[in-house]
């Protein structure tokens, strides 16, 4: 029986990208460090689209967790044929404050635990013939993020990653497609309901639901990249042709280094 993998799927866009493929008829494993909410969401996706959910607690910053969650698949016969990795976590911070244990854990996060799914579950699939591997990454990735610099550099690496990855299995019948989100509205950003508003009614911020359906769209359509909606791609634009020193007369600005200096 085939199933999608979704890390991260017990809330916030993973557990969009869940949903939205439940709604399709695929059975799911929901992966995420929140086992309390794992059970629930699967146990409501499976009883209102009727496939099978399956919840697994994984502590997706260790580093052995990716060979343990392949090791439990393979141990309950459970072959996956789409890999989303969607797990992810935020930090405001100058490098300098941020606490050393956190960097590992956004490292291991982002880049270690991702690189090993990937590798695990992606060999079974060129093997096949047939699969699909989605990365979130961000729109971040593509220019210096004072302040982010630990993230912006991680979403950087599955940006690289992620398109290598695609030419080593292009051939195999594997698709793997990097997503590059903006805003996005979900708990890593820590705002009341009024800005929210705002910031969706003008675009700066979209909704995982929306994210999640332009998401699995390219990663359907076998695309390599998904920039979803019009703010990201200016963003890109001008982020990929924007040198990284045109930065510092933005660091100079006063309320800028007053914002620099308490984080």
């Amino acid at each position: 029986m085939n199933y999608a993998l979704i890390t991260g799927a017990s809330s916030g866009i993973g557990l969009e990208y869940a949903r939205q493929l439940a709604e399709k008829g695929h059975n799911l494993v929901i992966v995420s460090n929140q086992d309390e909410a794992n059970h629930r969401v699967a146990a409501e996706l499976a009883e209102k689209y009727g496939v099978v959910a399956l919840p697994l607690y994984a502590d997706l910053s260790q580093a052995e967790s990716a060979q343990q969650i392949y090791d439990w698949c393979y141990e309950n016969n459970i072959e996956v044929n789409i890999l989303i990795n969607n797990a992810g976590m935020l930090l405001f911070s100058t490098l300098e404050h941020t606490d050393p244990a956190r960097i590992n854990t956004l490292i291991n996060l982002h880049c270690t635990t991702p690189s090993h799914l990937c590798r695990l579950f992606g060999a079974d699939m060129k093997k096949r013939g047939s699969g699909h591997i989605l990365i979130m990454s961000s729109i971040t990735a593509w220019t210096p993020y004072p302040t982010i610099s630990h993230y912006a550099a991680s979403k950087a690496y599955l940006r690289s990653f992620a398109q290598s990855l695609w030419y080593e299995l292009r051939d195999y019948g594997v698709s793997v497609t990097v997503v590059f989100p903006s805003a996005v509205d979900t708990p890593l950003y820590d705002l009341g309901e009024k800005p929210r508003r705002w910031l969706l009614r003008l675009g700066v911020m979209t909704t995982a639901k929306k994210l999640a359906h332009k998401g699995l769209r390219a990663m359907f359509h076998h695309r390599r990249r998904c920039i979803p909606g019009l703010l990201p791609k200016l963003e890109y634009a001008i982020c990929a042709i924007l040198p990284a020193h045109a930065l510092i007369p933005i660091l100079k600005f006063p309320i800028v280094k007053r914002l620099l200096a308490k984080l």
